[in-house]
């Protein structure tokens, strides 16, 4: 089977990224923290612009921004993906942190940036880990609260979650 990525530079991308066998481990603080340091010595090396993610126990999305004469996110995430690996390989005592691949969709216009931002935000209430956005610490809603792009209160389940303490 042939993969094809999308070759649109300064595209802005939503990504799917998920840890090998679905293991839950990238919401460990050192882990947010590694992925985070790793993450900012590959932007600056590559930039590109992150305007949304979320990190979930066994998978993360986001969106990126690339600069106008680049298109390249796969080396990007190679480097991230390698980088995270180096450093806690022998800290999480496995050899394999990744799945392989990740999945990628070249968002079209503004309100495709949206709705994909949106459902990064609830991400964590659509997968029952919280019953309000807010409550989930590992994404990008508390920067869009404090610049008022969200109100603290937006994404919040309809009623109480089964099993949610939060």
């Amino acid at each position: 089977m042939q993969y094809r990525c999308s070759d649109t530079p300064g595209g802005t991308f939503f990504f799917t990224v998920v840890t090998h066998e679905r293991q839950p481990w990238l919401v460990e603080p050192c882990c947010v923290k590694t992925l985070g340091e790793v993450m900012r010595h590959v932007r600056a090396q590559r930039p590109f612009e992150n305007l949304a993610m979320v990190l979930m126990p066994d998978h993360l999305h986001a969106i990126w921004r690339l600069p106008p004469d680049d298109a390249d996110f796969s080396t990007r995430w190679m480097l991230i993906k390698q980088g995270v690996v180096h450093r806690l390989r022998r800290r999480m005592g496995v050899q394999a942190l990744w799945q392989g691949r990740f999945w990628e969709h070249t968002l079209r216009d503004e309100r495709d940036v949206e709705q994909h931002m949106h459902y990064i935000h609830y991400n964590p209430v659509k997968h029952g880990h919280v019953q309000h956005v807010r409550n989930w610490p590992h994404s990008t809603f508390h920067r869009y609260v404090k610049n008022g792009v969200y109100p603290p209160d937006w994404g919040s389940a309809p009623g109480p979650l089964p099993g949610i303490r939060e």
